[in-house]
């Protein structure tokens, strides 16, 4: 690691303070095995001509009708990729693979289970037959092409199959995680004007059932919009039901045929609209279309996750995130590969559930989150150790930077030091994996890597000029991708000036990064994530890494608190491993810890010892919620608030 900090540098943007430059390299046998074994080559040849390299995933899917252009770029930053095309993402993730391939009638496409011990498998053709069921249904009952549905359930399978019948139909899906509070989801669905709302009547939690159902009637009473709910009975709980607009899931698709017409879309159509968790502002519909969205994840399904068509792949996320959407659903369905599917907490009834479900499912690549990780790490190496999980080959990371100690013990305790972590950094706006390795790269704990195939990211300072290597600054993508953001739901110039504002002819992230020697870039927080202490900017990132380096501390959140001398002072919430107990004397030690690992730049005024931190329903710190409690400051929009 090394420190770039000093008292002479004044700098606007954050520094450097904290990498680890140690190389992992994968086996020469791994590597030899990977689809694309020669990692620069990979990069460099894509960077030749993204283009080309777009076009080619394209032509890799199954389309109505092919497009006259590759982009069309012509009204900035309203940008359309593979112009005039036809073609429908449901009929790519489903109906080409059982029309192309009877091979594929008998696979697996869902392994489900959840906490209570249940499981439940789909085939391709049994899915297919269960979307187009619902396809039927959901005709019946009025719903057309540009309609909008809102989606409330639980990580079950019929969250599979409404949004597949929707995209089938031509219609958009609204997934609102099923975590929400009742406002919250009313708020998604009268943004959306939906006319239909998918529920069911509760999910498991912690050995608890959570009451979807009454959630569902008191936003359904705000959102004048929905005019029926279909609810699946998915764990026999009693719930009030009101037949004039309530119907039951079984009964709704009771009777109709299990063969329908797949809707011909234009590349461009809107596939779906997903609202941001709206951690800083009112939540944001970020729209992804039917073209370019199947185009940019499939072809991360086959560079990042090195799928070969007999994978099983489990991505921990719920539905209701664009990770979820990408890697639980369409991704590994694009693919034509098995999606495993849990519903519950990953550590009931004990601490290894996780890694029971990795191994008795023969789960080939694991997809969860920094959050998760640590959590695992405070119960301890000696759970994941009793589990061989001889299948598993690769591990993924998403949603925050993971700091190098819980990247360590995921490697070491978790992928036996053989299996490459692909930490990735990507938006609900991005659509897909856009700093990222592949299993081919050298990999450093803690780094993103570089950025994927056919994507030109960099870091620039406030006027958009590449900072130098070392120098924290904003990150940005310079080209357009399939994936990306088409607009904001109803509000165009939100969309212009929340990403195509601040940095001329380029996608602003809203994230702090910067480079190092090598090119890998280290995501340090969000612009809103940053201390200025005594005139230094420190990501938040950074400083949690090192509270989290030390073996006492599990997890960390850190905010800045005003300081009459220096601006801003660092105020700590800490949570401890099991073992060990809070004690002013360990409060000095932690202090002493972040300065030798970052330097005195970073002013530790206080810590406080917590059980939990506030975060979103995606496991993100809410650093806005810590700063307004200890500020006596209002809290703001908490919809996203665990």
């Amino acid at each position: 690691m090394f420190n770039m900090a000093n008292k002479k540098d004044k700098r606007e943007l954050t520094d450097v303070l904290l990498s680890a430059q140690k190389l992992y390299k994968p086996s020469k046998e791994f590597q030899k095995n990977t689809n694309f074994p020669d990692y620069e080559k990979t990069l460099k040849t894509a960077a030749k001509n993204p283009l080309k390299f777009w076009e080619e995933a394209a032509e890799k899917l199954s389309w109505f009708q092919k497009w006259d252009q590759v982009l069309d770029d012509k009204n900035k930053p309203f940008y359309k990729w593979f112009v005039n095309g036809k073609c429908n993402l449901a009929y790519n993730a489903l109906d080409r693979h059982i029309e192309n391939n009877p091979k594929m009638h008998n696979k697996k496409a869902i392994i489900w289970e959840d906490e209570t011990g249940r499981v439940r498998k789909f085939t391709y053709l049994e899915l297919y037959k269960e979307v187009n069921k619902l396809v039927n249904a959901m005709k019946n009952s009025g719903v057309e092409r540009g309609d909008r549905v809102a989606i409330y359930m639980p990580n079950i399978p019929e969250i599979v199959f409404a949004m597949l019948a929707c995209a089938k139909i031509g219609a958009m899906h609204s997934v609102v995680y099923a975590g929400f509070s009742a406002k919250a989801l009313a708020d998604r669905i009268e943004d959306a004007q939906a006319k239909i709302l998918f529920t069911a009547d509760g999910s498991f939690r912690r050995g608890k059932i959570i009451d979807l159902k009454t959630i569902a009637d008191d936003a359904v009473k705000q959102a004048k919009s929905v005019k029926k709910v279909i609810v699946v009975k998915n764990n026999n709980a009693k719930v009030n039901f009101n037949k004039k607009v309530d119907i039951w899931y079984n009964d709704f698709v009771k009777g109709f045929s299990d063969v329908a017409h797949c809707a011909e879309m234009d590349s461009e159509d809107p596939a779906f609209v997903l609202y941001t968790s709206g951690t800083t502002s009112k939540p944001k519909g970020v729209i992804h279309v039917h073209g370019g969205y199947a185009v940019n994840v499939l072809q991360t399904m086959e560079y990042v996750w090195d799928v070969k068509g007999d994978e099983i792949f489990w991505c921990t996320a719920d539905p209701g995130w664009i990770t979820g959407h990408s890697y639980i659903i369409y991704g590994p369905l694009l693919a034509g590969i098995t999606t495993v599917m849990y519903e519950g907490m990953p550590d009931m009834p004990k601490p290894d559930r996780i890694w029971k479900v990795v191994e008795k499912h023969k789960v080939n690549v694991l997809y969860t989150a920094p959050t998760l990780i640590r959590a695992m790490m405070k119960y301890g190496a000696k759970w994941p150790q009793a589990h061989k999980m001889p299948t598993l080959r690769l591990l993924g990371s998403v949603g925050e930077p993971i700091n190098p100690e819980a990247w360590k013990w995921y490697y070491k305790y978790v992928g036996k030091s053989k299996c490459p972590i692909m930490d990735t950094w990507w938006q609900t706006e991005t659509g897909a994996n856009m700093l990222t390795p592949l299993p081919s790269a050298p990999l450093k704990a803690g780094s993103a890597c570089k950025p994927f195939p056919g994507i030109i990211a960099d870091v620039v300072d406030k006027k958009g000029k590449s900072v130098p290597v070392g120098k924290g600054g904003y990150l940005i993508i310079r080209n357009q991708w399939p994936g990306m953001i088409r607009t904001i739901f109803n509000n165009p110039e939100r969309y212009i000036k929340t990403y195509w504002s601040q940095v001329k002819g380029s996608y602003f992230a809203g994230d702090v990064a910067f480079k190092d020697k090598d090119g890998y870039f280290w995501i340090q927080g969000r612009t809103d994530d940053v201390l200025k202490v005594a005139g230094h900017r420190i990501g938040t990132a950074e400083v949690e890494s090192s509270f989290v380096s030390h073996k006492a501390v599990v997890e960390a959140g850190v905010v800045g608190v005003p300081d009459p001398i220096k601006g801003e002072v660092i105020k700590a919430f800490i949570i401890l491993t099991a073992k060990t107990k809070p004690s002013d004397e360990l409060k000095m030690e932690l202090k002493k810890h972040v300065r030798k690992e970052i330097g005195p730049v970073a002013v530790i005024k206080d810590i406080e010892f917590v059980e939990k931190l506030p975060k979103t329903r995606s496991g993100k710190i809410m650093r806005r919620v810590l700063k307004a409690k200890e500020l006596g400051l209002p809290l703001g929009d908490t919809s996203s608030l665990v």
